[in-house]
């Protein structure tokens, strides 16, 4: 039963597929080079292929900020078998680098940027792979796809 549980993931990685928990516009890398939704944009992470981190640009539009409140912006890294892997945490943020993108306020418009530096929750590398960054701006989601490669 393992064995063809293992054949399951490949065929998945193979595949490109991503896990129906992860709603939102998937982007690949035949894909436009970003993804966009109302009032955002997820642009694609680089490098990617990367090892052993990628910075993840993104931007806030001014319709964003119209009601005059704060956005809040999540970002989760998933893997194939839909197991949150890490969060992100922000670049240049006012309250500094290295906070967790999890639902963070942003009281600007403009080009942001969030960094992975490849390792999981329990600060161990990821192993090579596909995995799936989940983007959610004011509950508006995108996920694109990043790849690991060792």
């Amino acid at each position: 039963m393992g064995r063809l549980y293992g054949v399951g993931v490949i065929l998945l990685v193979m595949l490109g597929t991503v896990p129906a928990t992860l709603s939102g516009q998937v982007t690949g890398e035949d894909e436009p080079p970003h993804a966009a939704s109302p009032g955002f944009e997820l642009h694609q992470n680089y490098p990617n292929p990367f090892n052993p981190s990628t910075r993840i640009p993104f931007t806030l539009h001014p319709e964003l900020f119209e009601a005059d409140r704060p956005v809040l912006v999540s970002a989760r890294i998933y893997n194939v078998l839909q197991q949150l892997v890490a969060i992100p945490t922000a670049l240049n943020h006012p309250e500094g680098n290295g906070v967790p993108v999890d639902n963070l306020e942003y009281t600007t418009p403009g080009q942001k940027e969030a960094y992975w530096d490849g390792l999981d929750q329990n600060g161990r590398p990821v192993a090579s792979g596909i995995y799936y960054l989940q983007f959610i701006v004011n509950g508006e989601r995108a996920v694109r796809k990043m790849i690991v490669a060792k």
